[in-house]
């Protein structure tokens, strides 16, 4: 079964997507500090879409443009995430990503500009988190 367009991949189903060695990957990240897979117990790496697309432009600008390592990261230093993703599209950065705006994928996530709505269900998630941590921490100290 083929996973959905917004699925989380793992470096080997990123690395086939992308048609990289998985090692490719793994140097990559230590070369450009853009590019962050989650990265959950022990290691292992998830590529979100956004991941896949920044991989993508690397890729496109490594590969297909000749740019070198430095190239690449002069080109994110002076014009952004947008640029290198957009290189991956194929187009100047006004394409999307099933849906997702490219100028709207940025370097971390801690920069998201949330609309009040989300930004406000985000909170009460979090309030329900922090209440059923509280509950659990409590059975645990009376067990």
């Amino acid at each position: 079964m083929a996973k959905g367009p917004n699925a989380f991949r793992t470096i080997s189903e990123a690395a086939e997507e992308l048609g990289v060695p998985q090692h490719v990957l793994r140097f990559w990240e230590t070369k450009f500090s853009f590019i962050r897979p989650m990265k959950r117990a022990g290691g292992r790496r998830f590529y979100r879409p956004q991941d896949i697309a920044v991989l993508s432009g690397v890729r496109a600008l490594l590969h297909a443009e000749g740019y070198t390592i430095k190239g690449v990261q002069k080109l994110h230093r002076e014009q952004g995430l947008t640029h290198v993703i957009a290189a991956g599209l194929g187009d100047n950065g006004s394409a999307s990503l099933d849906g997702l705006a490219v100028a709207a994928i940025v370097d971390s996530p801690s920069h998201v500009e949330l609309a009040d709505e989300a930004r406000g269900r985000l909170v009460l998630a979090l309030d329900d988190l922090q209440a059923v941590k509280a509950r659990l921490d409590g059975l645990l100290r009376g067990a």
